[in-house]
């Protein structure tokens, strides 16, 4: 019986609210549970039982209907074509992919022809992303993507839910959304190393949903570090984007020797086009430390941006840059910390509460703590963000920035 993408009393309870995903992993036999399985060891032609797996994700997309769930076990899938998915799951019956219980899934796109398409090239659309998706009502958790030309790249998606995903060492964008896409819930992502050689580091981000519209979509509790360009990218999405206890770090940095470098290095990048939409994103408890250029820009993004309590720490340029043309963005309760400056302000821009706006200095003794491991340490359990309650928090106890 399918179970509205609940592997239920067996591998994987998967309970979605508007809030988080919540993970269960009890102790039962999955037997009798409703479930693809597959496994390195395994046989396409195999029926996918526990005992029987199928050899390829793909083999198990492809059966995949409403209300499935698909299990991968432990090992490293080197694909020789991309994982496609087309097939939507139902508001009632979601379709479920993710890793077997406390077993690790890499996904390899090294081989894909795409991941090594030369300077000044282009990927085609269906060849974008180790996943490739172009549905919705999915739950997919618990999946390591490298190598890929992107890692993850969802075009035309509703309605799903991506948890607890590691992208990283992709040859573009770790995770990108873009088209059409509505009320989707990006959950607990690290992507970190991802660049693009063929643009010499312009455009490959830790997270992108960009080039597109659609309501209701949300970040929270993602990591987003090292990558090429910037850590999250909103360029030409034309519709608000909630993000929230997120942290960005280290982008724009070339690591990897690019000739003509162009990487943009800004930790949230708010926006951006000819001509930008107005588009009133809101970032709130989040932070950005030692990015290439800005922690946080509008990008000329004349919206009307929500920035609360964010906290920007050694950033090279602006910690929050929002002096674009006509920007109506409205920064409250936010925090900068010995950024190359702490704040840049259009004439329409909204500023109260903030560090700058309550002087005094700023420096890092005014903090309890600049110790950056406390953040980049391995999360909990849960997919969480490990525990940091005295980085960059006011020594004061002033009630700004953010608080993970």
């Amino acid at each position: 019986m399918r179970r509205s993408g609940v592997w239920a009393g067996a591998v994987l309870g998967t309970v979605v609210t508007a809030a988080a995903v919540v993970v269960a992993v009890p102790d039962g036999a999955v037997a009798a549970t409703p479930t693809l399985v597959v496994a390195v060891t395994g046989d396409d032609a195999a029926p996918g039982t526990l005992a029987r797996p199928l050899r390829t994700i793909q083999a198990a997309v492809d059966r995949a209907r409403p209300g499935d769930v698909i299990a991968v076990r432990g090992g490293r899938y080197a694909l020789a074509d991309n994982i496609t998915i087309t097939t939507s799951g139902t508001a009632s019956q979601p379709i479920s992919l993710g890793a077997y219980p406390g077993e690790r899934v890499v996904i390899d796109g090294e081989r894909l022809p795409a991941s090594h398409t030369p300077v000044g090239g282009s990927i085609p659309r269906a060849e974008r992303g180790a996943v490739h998706q172009e549905a919705s009502h999915w739950r997919v958790s618990d999946l390591e993507i490298v190598n890929g030309p992107y890692g993850y790249y969802c075009d035309g998606c509703d309605d799903n839910v991506f948890a607890r995903l590691v992208t990283h060492d992709n040859y573009e964008s770790g995770f990108q959304l873009q088209g059409a896409s509505s009320r989707n819930l990006i959950l607990d992502l690290d992507s970190y190393g991802n660049r693009d050689p063929r643009k010499n580091g312009e455009s490959a981000d830790g997270l992108a949903i960009k080039e597109g519209s659609g309501t209701g979509n949300v970040v929270r509790g993602a990591r987003l570090w090292n990558n090429v360009d910037d850590g999250f990218d909103a360029w030409k999405f034309a519709s608000p984007v909630l993000i929230e206890n997120t942290v960005v770090y280290g982008n724009g940095v070339n690591r990897w020797d690019f000739p003509d470098f162009a990487g943009d290095g800004n930790g949230f990048k708010l926006g951006g086009g000819s001509p930008a939409p107005a588009v009133a994103h809101t970032v709130r408890n989040s932070v950005a430390f030692k990015n290439a250029a800005h922690g946080i820009t509008d990008n000329g993004n004349p919206g009307a941006l929500a920035l609360t309590r964010n906290t920007t720490f050694r950033n090279a340029r602006t910690g929050f840059d929002a002096d674009g043309p006509g920007s109506r963005a409205v920064l409250t309760g936010n925090l900068s910390v010995v950024d190359g400056r702490a704040v840049a302000l259009g004439s329409s821009t909204v500023s109260s509460g903030n560090s700058w706006n309550l002087g005094g200095t700023w420096g890092e003794s005014s903090v309890l703590s600049t110790d950056t491991s406390t953040i980049t340490s391995p999360r909990r359990p849960d997919g969480s963000l490990p525990s940091a309650p005295s980085f960059l928090v006011p020594r004061a106890g002033t009630s700004i920035g953010a608080r993970l």
